[in-house]
C-alpha cells in the first residue's frame, strides 16, 4: 500500500472521529469511539495517537476492506475479534 493510500484512510478515519464526536458527547478529547467484533459489535474508546501506529493503521485497511468508507454503526467499525483488538491495544499502550 502506498504511502498516499495510507494517508488518505487516515485523513478519512480522522474525518469520521470528528464527524461522529459531535454527536458523542461521551467521548474524552484526543479519544475515538470504535467498534470492534466480527458479529457482535463493542465500543471501545482509544486515544487519537493510535492513528499513527502501525499496527492499528493494518486496522484500518482491513477496515476499509471491509466497509469502504461505509460504516454501519456510525462510528468507526474494526472487523477483527475483541480479544485481538484487546491485544493489540495493550501493546500500543505499553509503547
Amino acid at each position: 500500500m502506498g504511502a498516499f493510500r495510507l494517508q488518505a484512510l487516515v485523513a478519512n478515519a480522522k474525518q469520521l472521529i470528528k464527524h461522529n464526536n459531535k454527536h458523542q458527547r461521551d467521548v474524552p478529547k484526543g479519544y475515538m469511539a470504535v467498534y470492534v467484533g466480527e458479529i457482535q459489535m463493542k465500543r471501545f474508546v482509544v486515544p487519537l495517537s493510535y492513528l499513527d501506529q502501525p499496527l492499528f493503521q493494518d486496522l484500518l485497511r482491513r477496515s476499509e476492506e471491509e466497509y469502504g468508507f461505509n460504516h454501519p454503526m456510525g462510528g468507526l467499525t474494526i472487523p477483527c475479534c475483541e480479544e485481538a483488538f484487546v491485544r493489540l491495544t495493550s501493546q500500543l499502550h505499553v509503547s
